[in-house]
C-alpha cells in the first residue's frame, strides 16, 4: 500500500452562502441611505461630518471584510493590510502636533508678521 502523492491531495474549496452577500449588499444600502439623510436633513458642521465620516468607514469595512474576504484570511495578511494606513495616521498625527510646535516656536522668537 503506498500513500497517494501529496500532490493529488484534494484541496477543499470554501463557498460562502450567498444569502451574506445579499444581507452585507442589503447593508451597504442603507448606510448609503443614512449617508444621503445626512444631507438631506440639513445637518451642519461636526455632526455632519462625523456622521458621513462614520458611514463611509462602516461601509469600507464592510467591503473589506466580506467581499475582499478579509473576515477569512489569516491574521498575518490581515495586519499586512491594515497596519499600514493605521501607522500613517499614527504618524500624520505626530506631524500635526510637530507643525503646531515649529508655529509656536516661530510666533515665539520671530513674532507674528505686520
Amino acid at each position: 500500500m503506498t500513500d497517494a502523492p501529496a500532490h493529488a491531495a484534494v484541496k477543499e474549496h470554501q463557498q460562502h452562502p450567498i444569502g451574506l452577500y445579499l444581507l452585507v449588499w442589503g447593508l451597504l444600502f442603507v448606510l448609503s441611505a443614512f449617508s444621503y439623510m445626512v444631507d438631506y436633513v440639513g445637518l451642519q458642521g461636526y455632526l455632519r461630518w462625523s456622521l458621513i465620516l462614520l458611514f463611509m468607514m462602516l461601509k469600507a469595512g464592510l467591503i473589506v471584510a466580506v467581499f475582499m474576504h478579509m473576515a477569512w484570511e489569516r491574521l498575518a495578511l490581515i495586519y499586512a493590510i491594515l497596519l499600514p494606513p493605521l501607522l500613517v495616521l499614527v504618524f500624520v498625527a505626530l506631524m500635526v502636533s510637530e507643525s503646531r510646535y515649529v508655529l509656536f516656536s516661530r510666533l515665539t522668537f520671530f513674532g507674528a508678521a505686520p
